[in-house]
């Protein structure tokens, strides 16, 4: 095999590997929600953006006959609404991380995940020369980074339910 057919492969892996991997991040939000019968630390937006998208990159596999991108988006889009699901049952009300100044409900694996899975596709597509792949993930690693920024300008607090020792 060449090079070049080695890279594409390992480039491929590294997506499928990558999606699933940010894909399943939302399974122990899905727990948490469960356990605690709330949604209070954890954010909608993502799914409901997260879902849209792989309910588009699913018609793009069906158009390509592109297996990988059928089998990968069919995942993330029964995750996704699962999750969606589970949300709209304990949700009362959504919590906003600007009008917080918190990133409590903010997810940080979900948003490394997401820059992870959106550059890797992004290359991917850049590789093939296809824009239909690249162009679409370039707004991950965009909302990524301004994910990113909001943890380093709003940084979680301590859990401030215990008092330190004094000595």
């Amino acid at each position: 095999m060449e090079a070049s057919g080695v890279a594409d492969s390992l480039l491929s892996g590294a997506c499928v590997l990558f999606t699933l991997g940010m894909f399943s991040t939302g399974l122990s939000d899905l727990r948490h929600m469960r356990m605690t019968r709330s949604v209070d630390s954890v954010q909608f937006l993502p799914f409901l953006t997260t879902d849209v998208n792989n309910l588009s990159w699913l018609s793009y596999g069906v158009l390509k006959g592109d297996g990988t991108l059928i089998i990968v988006n069919t995942v993330g889009a029964v995750l996704q609404t699962l999750y969606i699901l589970v949300y709209l049952h304990y949700c009362p009300q959504k919590a906003k991380v600007i009008q917080t100044k918190s990133t409590q409900r903010l997810s940080f694996s979900l948003t490394i995940a997401t820059l992870l899975t959106s550059a890797s596709w992004s290359l991917y597509g850049f590789r093939l020369s296809d824009p239909y792949i690249m162009v679409p993930n370039l707004p991950g690693i965009l909302t990524s980074f301004i994910r990113l920024w909001l943890f380093w300008k709003y940084p979680r607090e301590q859990d401030r339910n215990y008092r330190l020792l004094q000595t």
